[in-house]
């Protein structure tokens, strides 16, 4: 397998940092937006009276919000694993012939 030159490096590189830094802004716009609109909800459940409903859109998007979170920050700490995963199995199918 050739060696990748510096720069070809430094490109794969900026393209790794480019996607991991695209996924935590995906993941901090999304909670941008969580709090904003539930903020809303709730001042128009507080003025609109009545039975208080702004708790179910709370819940339901909270938990799509930390589903997004969990997967967001865990794949981004598991690339290293995928990376090392994959170096040995190169390894195993080299030794394999």
């Amino acid at each position: 397998m050739p060696t990748a030159t510096p720069a070809a490096a430094d490109d794969e590189l900026m393209e790794r940092a480019r996607k991991r830094v695209g996924m935590k802004l995906g993941f901090y716009t999304h909670a941008l937006v969580f709090v904003l609109v539930n903020l809303g909800l709730y001042a128009l459940d507080t003025f609109q009276g009545g039975h208080r409903w702004s708790h179910f859109p709370l819940w339901g998007w909270g938990l799509g919000l930390a589903i997004h979170g969990i997967v967001t920050f865990l794949g981004l700490r598991g690339e290293g694993v995928r990376d090392r995963m994959l170096a040995e199995e190169v390894a195993r199918l080299r030794r394999r012939g």
